[in-house]
């Protein structure tokens, strides 16, 4: 009797280890987490593109106005005199397109007979445009009317019928034009080769676009006291 009720204990006692052992499942051990990989020539991070500094960024007023520009055209030689004083951006665009040579085989690609010849846009430039001469092309100026009429000789920033289009393109007046007196940005004149201007103004032309446009060959910037004897 005390063997059976011994041996009844002992299948009891096991049937409940056994149970226990079913109902809790052990832990799984934890795989392990890769370190990353490091590259031996790892790739730069690429940094973002900053504005490209040009001559006269930082040039005073006083500095600008000593300077004047010349263009070379197939024409002939055309000289400027400019006004930053009267227009202060206008001029300053204007020396630092003819300084980083922005300028050169560019065409006066509008000539209206009478009125104006009109240069300066880049996308006329030889040789395609890459993304630089791009950007720089739709750089936008502020409106900088002023007192300086519009008379024959005088230079002056083209833009379109809204505020502030201006970019690059310029026009040489031929003709005195006062309905754009205090309306367009005039910001030089011509001090010496009218007669190139003239001829350039009186080439075959179709509505406006010249038959042959004339290219600038070179545009250069110096200081205005070394065309003085």
């Amino acid at each position: 009797m005390l063997k059976n009720c011994l041996l009844s204990l002992t299948i009891i006692t096991l049937a409940a280890v056994a149970g226990f052992s079913q109902g809790t499942k052990a832990k799984p051990a934890a795989t392990p987490v890769p370190k990353e990989t490091v590259k031996a020539n790892p790739r730069p991070t690429p940094k973002p593109e900053e504005p490209t500094s040009e001559p006269f960024d930082k040039a005073d007023v006083k500095t600008m106005a000593s300077q004047c520009v010349t263009l070379d055209t197939e024409a002939g030689v055309i000289e400027l005199e400019l006004y930053p004083e009267s227009a202060p951006e206008s001029v300053r665009s204007f020396l630092n397109l003819a300084a980083t040579g922005l300028f050169d085989t560019t065409t006066f690609s509008r000539v209206v007979p009478g009125f104006v010849i009109q240069g300066g846009h880049l996308w006329t430039h030889d040789g395609g445009i890459t993304k630089k001469v791009g950007d720089r092309a739709r750089r936008f100026l502020p409106d900088e009317p002023n007192k300086i009429l519009h008379e024959r000789g005088v230079l002056s920033m083209a833009r379109g019928d809204e505020p502030n289009s201006a970019t690059t393109d310029f026009f040489i007046l031929v003709e005195k034009a006062s309905y754009l007196d205090g309306k367009f940005a005039a910001f030089g004149r011509v001090t010496k080769g009218m007669d190139v201007v003239d001829a350039i103004n009186k080439a075959p032309v179709v509505d406006e676009k010249p038959e042959k446009p004339v290219k600038i060959k070179k545009a250069k910037v110096f200081a205005c006291m070394e065309s003085k004897p």
